[in-house]
């Protein structure tokens, strides 16, 4: 594959938020359709998005006409068995968020400090949004084939995040091409799983710093699976985008129950992905004052027995101890045959000024 993509962003802009190497992980509550068709209920999910220390609440933007047609032959039967025996249509009735609604969820994000944007599912929808002059767009998985969906994201100049859960490699080219094309560089691609809840044994998280390399551009997670290990793992590994699904209760029921977070959950893993970030730190082989101090802990040579004047160095009375206010210990073949030109007590740090030296 030709590598064309040296001008990718390295830094990009969502509201108020900079997504780049060196600044903290810009985490996605996804809501989806776990409002359950209630807008209070929407509307409590964003406030638990802010409470809980996400940067940005996500919705979908499509109607069950827009997404599929109400057919129940078995192609359009729903494959997981979380939604079994549904037509898509039927799951879409279900899950979709109601277009009245989401000028008004906008607001209510924005008045909490969270970024608010969508993932639409046709041109339309993209029209839509651009009226409710959203910072950024996501593209589903499923969707990732939509070129004339993804050239009319690119269209806008704005920031695109892109999941790649059915995607071959050849499909995420073909995607950031697409956006290329338009003049777009503003693409983060995100590792992703299309499996509800995806198992830890297909997440190959390895993708994640491989991708970034691959098509020069952030990268991150949108995750499916359970709990927060494959999350917190995929920051370590350089992902700066994370997207997790957020629900009130999971026994609440809903399309999407089943694998999203309750609140307590996702506060955690936020909490932990800081943890993380500090620990990663940056690269560097200096110390810092404590571990400066600490190195006294460490070992040097010592005379560990009594020695007479006269007497030689052999490894019974010098030895390698802690702490380290003797002689380094890479000199210990040195001192070994050497002879003491004093009396040392057992305990004294080993010194160049106790041998005695031809010509002393």
């Amino acid at each position: 594959m030709p590598r064309i993509y040296d001008h990718m962003n390295k830094e990009i802009k969502i509201g108020s938020n900079v997504i780049a190497n060196d600044m903290p992980t810009y985490i996605i509550a996804e809501m989806s359709g776990n409002h359950n068709m209630e807008f209070e209920r929407a509307k409590k999910i964003i406030d638990a998005a802010a409470e809980v220390g996400a940067d940005a609440i996500k919705i979908q933007t499509y109607t069950p006409d827009t997404i599929t047609i109400d057919c129940s032959d078995d192609i359009f039967k729903t494959q997981s068995k979380i939604w079994e025996g549904m037509t898509l249509y039927q799951l879409y009735q279900k899950a979709y968020t109601p277009w009245e609604w989401q000028e008004e969820l906008r607001d209510y994000a924005l008045n909490l400090g969270l970024d608010f944007f969508s993932s639409p599912f046709d041109l339309t929808a993209v029209d839509f949004l651009e009226k409710l002059c959203v910072p950024a767009y996501k593209v589903a998985s499923f969707e990732i084939n939509d070129i004339p969906l993804i050239r009319k994201i690119a269209e806008t100049g704005k920031p695109i995040i892109i999941s790649t859960g059915i995607a071959y490699l050849e499909d995420i080219d073909l995607a950031i091409r697409t956006c290329r094309e338009e003049g777009n560089d503003n693409v983060i691609l995100l590792k992703c799983v299309s499996a509800y809840p995806a198992p830890y044994e297909e997440m190959n998280l390895k993708v994640i710093p491989n991708m970034a390399q691959t098509f020069e551009c952030i990268t991150g997670l949108s995750d499916h699976s359970l709990g927060s290990e494959t999350a917190i793992a995929s920051v370590a590994l350089g992902g700066k985008v994370i997207e997790k699904h957020l629900t009130l209760k999971r026994s609440d029921g809903g399309p999407d129950a089943s694998f999203s977070m309750e609140p307590e959950e996702f506060q955690a893993m936020v909490k932990q992905i800081r943890n993380v970030e500090k620990a990663l730190g940056t690269v560097t082989y200096d110390l810092n004052e404590k571990q400066i101090e600490n190195r006294d802990g460490a070992r040097s040579l010592f005379v560990v027995q009594d020695i007479k004047k006269g007497e030689t160095f052999t490894a019974e009375n010098v030895r390698s101890i802690r702490p380290n206010v003797g002689l380094h210990t890479k000199y210990f073949e040195q001192v070994l045959g050497q002879k003491a030109n004093s009396d040392l007590k057992k305990g004294t740090p080993m010194d160049w000024k106790y041998i005695e030296f031809e010509g002393d």
